[in-house]
């Protein structure tokens, strides 16, 4: 394979890579392992019908490029120009047509493109992606030739080994004849799990049979400083090291001289998470794999009970720091989700909304904004019929695919945002919003401020 220096395309000889890792390899930490000094980072696996479905979207207020689910305005993936020269989206699928339609979704985006044909998890294994593939080498051939044929950029594999050496490298021959460009190698079996002994012979033996790069995987447990990287690569002969278990919990391996504290790694990610809008459940995983057993500890109990990005880097010092980006967030979030919207041939007519006894706003639920129970807007509407002995609030939904919109029949009249939402109770919480301001609970001015009203 000739080197990015050469021709801009990827090189995986000698390289240290993040490895992908699901609900972790998102961007903030692609991002946080390139700072630390990986050579290429790898995407969580997406698949390729979520791929296929969706649309891409410059983002001017991220400087980011977005590629959103049209079914529900969901962010599949999120990449930058920082990391465009060196990340890897690695696409689930059993099928090769649907797999190079994927590819082509986002080849202009990404550095290359990898197969996973190493998952052994069910729900890869029941829909015949991932490791199932193993066990069907025509078709795992197939669906890397279509991609190989399909883009211009260069194509990998990510397999586990067979119970078998004799077999696993008879196998990885067939699949380097495909034309991809290296393949990732995982030296346990799809039954075997951490804590069995990584099958580092098995890789050097693949590594001796094969032409292209193998870039060796499974050496977590002997990898805990930067030195081991190498030692582990002249150990099973290999092109180049991927590291996920060991970059999971301490990102900083990726650093040549020391690794860091753990607080600053937090903070380090948490940077990227408020600069690329990261969603508060995944930040929050990524963080909870790294504190491990420190979630014992009184700041540790109290990360858990957060549910926002802003409490979550309240905790970590960079609350201000979050508070800063919230808005421009905010507005962004009305973009996003228009995308879904946007095409009015998809969205059904909405009867109440066309009737003229309903209030409508352009109004969205922004959970963050709403941290207490008693906060949400639902109970605080709750409350003002309550005090002012009016009957409760009744709330109407209808959806359409994926996406719901809600109205709320409060003292003989009806309210409703235009804005669809992701689910049926932060509809019912932007139909209270709209009521709330009417009722003067909410000025314009509040609401324009949070962006809640576009």
């Amino acid at each position: 394979m000739v080197c990015m220096e050469n021709n801009k395309q990827l090189c995986y000889e000698n390289k240290v890579i993040l490895a992908p890792m699901v609900r972790i390899n998102t961007l903030p930490m692609r991002l946080l392992a390139l700072d630390y000094g990986a050579d290429i980072v790898f995407t969580e696996e997406l698949i390729d019908h979520r791929l296929i479905r969706c649309c891409r979207k410059e983002n001017d207020t991220l400087q980011s490029v977005d590629f959103i689910d049209k079914s529900d305005a969901t962010i599949v993936f999120r990449t930058c120009s920082r990391e465009k020269p060196y990340v890897v989206l690695q696409i689930g699928t059993s099928n090769p047509e649907r797999a190079a339609k994927a590819a082509k979704v986002v080849e202009q985006d990404v550095a290359g493109i990898d197969i996973n044909m190493g998952c052994p998890k069910d729900f890869s294994l029941k829909g015949g992606m991932g490791a199932a593939l193993l066990f069907h080498p025509d078709k795992a051939c197939a669906i890397l030739s279509a991609v190989v044929s399909a883009v211009s950029i260069p194509v990998t594999c990510k397999i586990r080994v067979l119970p078998d050496v004799h077999e696993t490298v008879e196998l990885c021959k067939k699949l380097a004849a495909t034309g991809i460009a290296a393949i990732g190698v995982h030296g346990r079996t799809v039954k075997e799990r951490p804590m069995h002994p990584n099958r580092n012979h098995f890789i050097k033996a693949i590594s001796e049979a094969l032409d292209i790069p193998v870039i060796a995987n499974g050496g977590s447990k002997e990898i805990e400083v930067y030195d081991d990287i190498a030692k582990f690569k002249n150990i099973t002969g290999c092109s180049s090291v991927m590291i996920a278990r060991t970059a999971e919990k301490n990102c900083s391996i990726f650093k040549h001289d020391s690794k860091l504290e753990l607080a600053t790694i937090i903070r380090d990610y948490l940077r990227h998470a408020v600069d690329y809008d990261n969603i508060a459940p995944n930040t929050k995983y990524c963080i909870q794999n790294m504190l491990r057993n420190i979630q014992e500890t009184e700041q540790g109990k109290t990360f858990l009970e957060s549910t926002t990005l802003q409490q979550i880097c309240d905790l970590w010092k960079l609350g201000d720091y979050c508070r800063q980006n919230q808005k421009k967030m905010n507005c962004l979030r009305f973009e996003e989700r228009d995308v879904a919207c946007c095409d009015q041939k998809r969205i059904k007519p909405n009867p109440v909304e066309d009737s003229n006894d309903v209030n409508s706003l352009k109004c969205m639920y922004i959970r963050a904004l709403f941290p207490r129970p008693e906060d949400l807007p639902k109970t605080k509407l709750l409350n003002w019929a309550k005090k002012h002995h009016k009957s409760l609030p009744k709330y109407h939904t209808e959806q359409f695919e994926k996406l719901f919109k809600s109205t709320v029949t409060f003292d003989d009249k009806k309210y409703s945002s235009s804005f669809w939402e992701k689910n049926k109770r932060w509809a019912e919480q932007g139909s209270a919003i709209v009521c709330l301001h009417y009722l003067n609970v909410y000025d314009t001015d509040y609401l324009k401020l949070n962006g809640i009203l576009g």
